[in-house]
């Protein structure tokens, strides 16, 4: 679990009342650390800034008997690959990139953190059978082209909603030449088109990383065990689909701006710059996170900053690195990319996730709303994302993509086919990068501030909650569902584009009040477009009176008033922000009716008992709108029958009192139906222990 959404899964799982966790598990500080500055400030600014949220996580960590990874520690997707994935193993996250740990062969699943509590009870956990679509492989990559580029490709090719509902597992002869890490980086961003994770296949590369991480008894028992039950594709193998990827003829592709899935190859890149007028000035190039902060992804960056340095050049872009953790951290600075790196002027942040979920300070003098370009090798690129501009371009790379970028210190780079000016008034151009796939010698241990406290369970250990902290709040239970059809529901906005769970729930400056559901709720929809004003945050009561959207729903609360929203395709796509669930569920919502759901934030509505519905034809979508009455006709049998049934929407329009009928479809099982009438899964998992 990282430390933003840990601090909800354990509130919830404090009010099971049990003395430890059913299964291990561990707490990642990752999440709350600005990057601005540099390591050390920043890491210090974080730690004052959050200590009260830290000793809670500790605490609690103490008390339950849970493994506690301190602030600077690391990423915990790298953390977790480094320390805990392993071939044939199957764990649960609360992030959407925990599939990261799937380039280890390893089963791993994002989750919200009622998913979460679920399993630290010891309850079952349920997921919907999903399909299987096989990514075959072949060639080998050389040049320019990097693991990063695969999933860049294929995320152009499937769209952000095209690995719903599958399982995407990579097969072909082209895995054999990639590294561990390099797989990892695929799977990472296997959230980016929904997936419910992806996997490859055990490798010899995984054996050497095992063994680089000192972690030899893993890989040993590894190997006795995939000679007895294979841990690859049977030979006779069928997958629901099948996406053909030859490396060999793969060239590094950039995604962007504000969606994963806007797929360009580097050699159109510069025509779409000019064609779409996007910035050619880069502001700044962004390299490391949990995506790319390898070993080999850095060796190869290295290169290329020395060769460039050689030459006379520095960056002409403002250049980011943060290391994954601390071991890489170390091993780095043991072999030398590190001091590359500083002296070509980079700043050097935080083990921790930074700008890339919007923990990013800048002061390069770019205001608020200020069309810009960066560059980075992170994993997403919502609108608004990284530095809370709106404006704020991010298109997403290799990062030796990304490194070429901040020394041209323009969009409109090549560095396959462009040249740089050096002082000596020659040509420069990179070579194509090389790099190494594990150092010669084991990583390097973290340093001692930095390695994980492990501790048996001690009841003796006060949670550590301060009754009037603005940060964290104990948690009351939501009302049953009640006893009979829902009427008299409004709809509180119309939304119209993406609504990913950003938007629900923006990160940034928003994450200190992750613990404390009231102070985080303020911030509901606040980057929602209104599908019948255009305007952002912005919603109408039903006597006309303008508001923000969570100003709103705080007034229909107040008021007793439930209420629905109204979406379109893909609603709560990205982060595995449980919060964006709870959050409407606190200030009142019932029912979202959209077009379609990302498959973590589907089931995130279901486990705080508010009812997700789709469309049965996307065209009624224009039958419903703000302030529109409705009651539902189905739904409560449906729930008494364990999620067997239909459920319609009856529609009053508010203007005009005229009447609609909408059919819905749901994917609501019997457990969730369970969920919902109980009021959420935690009431319930509550009463059964």
């Amino acid at each position: 679990m990282q430390d933003a959404s840990a601090q909800m899964a354990l509130l919830q799982f404090m009010t099971c009342n049990l003395p430890s966790t059913a299964i291990p598990a561990s707490i990642h500080c990752d999440h709350l650390i600005v990057g601005e500055r540099g390591a050390q400030s920043d890491l210090e600014s974080g730690i004052k800034m959050n200590q009260e949220v830290f000793d809670f996580l500790e605490s609690a960590a103490k008390k339950y008997g849970i493994e506690f990874w301190p602030p600077g520690a690391g990423i915990i997707h790298q953390s977790v690959l480094e320390n805990y994935a392993a071939p044939g193993l199957m764990m649960l996250g609360t992030d959407s990139h925990t599939p990261n740990a799937g380039g280890l062969s390893t089963i791993a699943i994002g989750v919200g953190g009622a998913d979460a509590v679920e399993a630290l009870v010891g309850a079952p956990w349920e997921l919907k059978a999903p399909r299987i679509l096989g990514v075959e492989l072949k060639g080998k990559l050389s040049g320019w082209a990097s693991p990063k580029d695969v999933i860049l490709n294929l995320a152009g090719q499937l769209t952000v909603r095209g690995g719903t509902g599958f399982i995407i597992e990579y097969f072909g002869p082209g895995v054999d030449t990639l590294s561990c890490t390099g797989m990892a980086t695929v799977t990472n961003m296997g959230a980016e088109v929904g997936a419910t994770t992806s996997i490859f296949p055990f490798k010899p590369a995984h054996v050497r990383y095992l063994e680089a991480t000192h972690r030899h008894d893993v890989a040993a028992e590894a190997k006795k065990f995939s000679d007895i039950v294979q841990l690859k594709a049977d030979e006779d193998a069928e997958y629901d689909e099948v996406i053909t990827i030859d490396l060999s003829k793969l060239e590094p592709h950039i995604n962007g701006p504000f969606t994963p899935d806007l797929s360009t190859p580097l050699s159109q890149f510069k025509q779409t710059v000019k064609e779409l007028e996007w910035p050619e000035k880069l502001s700044a190039g962004l390299i490391g996170s949990c995506t790319n902060s390898s070993y080999e992804d850095m060796t190869r960056v290295e290169g290329m900053v020395r060769d460039a340095m050689e030459a006379g050049l520095k960056p002409a872009s403002d250049f980011y690195i943060t290391p994954g953790s601390d071991q890489i951290r170390e091993t780095l600075r043991r072999d030398g990319p590190l001091d590359t790196f500083k002296e070509a002027g980079g700043t050097l942040l935080s083990n921790a996730c930074g700008p890339c979920i919007g923990q990013w300070k800048r002061h390069d003098g770019v205001e608020k709303g200020t069309p810009n370009a960066i560059f980075t090798s992170y994993n997403r690129n919502f609108r608004g994302r990284n530095d809370g501009n709106p404006e704020t371009m991010n298109f997403l790379a290799s990062p030796e993509i990304v490194t070429a970028m901040a020394f041209a210190g323009t969009t409109t780079f090549n560095p396959m086919t462009d040249s740089l000016p050096t002082p000596s008034g020659k040509e420069f151009r990179f070579n194509p990068p090389s790099g190494v796939e594990i150092p010669s010698k084991p990583f390097e241990v973290a340093r001692e501030e930095f390695r994980p406290l492990t501790q048996a369970p001690d009841p003796s250990v006060t949670v550590a909650i301060s009754p009037t902290s603005e940060r964290l709040a104990l948690l009351e239970p939501f009302d049953p569902f009640p006893a009979s059809e829902l009427s008299g529901l409004r709809v509180l906005v119309k939304v119209t584009g993406k609504c990913t769970t950003d938007t629900i729930s923006a990160a940034g400056p928003w994450l200190k009040y992750k613990g404390h559901l009231p102070n985080i709720s303020e911030n509901t929809l606040n980057t929602a477009i209104n599908a019948e004003t255009g305007e952002v945050n912005v919603a109408y009561d039903l006597d006309g009176s303008k508001h923000t959207i969570p100003e709103l729903g705080k007034r229909w609360r107040a008021a007793q008033q439930p209420w629905l929203v109204v979406a379109e395709h893909n609603y709560g796509e990205g982060s595995a922000r449980e919060h964006a669930a709870l959050q409407p569920r606190y200030l009142g919502a019932r029912i979202v009716l959209a077009k379609s759901f990302a498959r973590i934030h589907e089931t995130n509505l279901k486990k705080q008992g508010v009812v997700p519905l789709t469309f049965a034809n996307e065209a009624d979508y224009d039958k419903i709108g703000a302030g529109d009455e409705v009651s539902t006709v189905g739904l409560y049998e449906m729930l008494l029958n364990g999620g067997k049934g239909d459920v319609a929407l009856k529609v009053k329009k508010h203007k005009t009192g005229e009447e609609a009928l909408i059919k819905t479809k749901h994917a609501v099982s019997k457990d969730q139906a369970g969920f919902i009438l109980a009021g959420s899964a935690l009431n319930l998992l509550s009463k059964r222990q």
